[in-house]
């Protein structure tokens, strides 16, 4: 087991409370374990969006740069949203 670190933080009384239900209905051991759970989960999201940032984003961008007639003008973007928009509001309405 690696070594443990002491540390002190601040928490809004919500965050308090809500760490010291967790522990008195029994799903952690501790307000230690809660903390270390939600840095863990923390970090796998940090991960999840930086493994999407390299391997989904940069390759467009890069694309992009590479054949920026590829691009799709934002004036016509926002008239195809709201188009489909409108479409579904009204198919919405109709099923209403």
């Amino acid at each position: 087991m690696s070594e443990s670190t002491r540390r002190t933080v601040s928490l809004s009384g919500a965050q308090s409370q809500y760490i010291d239900r967790l522990v008195a209905d029994g799903r952690y051991g501790s307000a230690s374990e809660v903390v270390k759970a939600g840095l863990d989960a923390l970090s796998e999201q940090d991960e999840a969006v930086d493994r999407w940032l390299r391997d989904d984003v940069v390759p467009v961008v890069d694309a992009m740069r590479a054949d920026p007639s590829r691009a799709i003008p934002a004036k016509r973007m926002f008239a195809d949203i709201r188009k489909l928009h409108a479409k579904r509001v009204k198919a919405s309405r109709r099923g209403a």
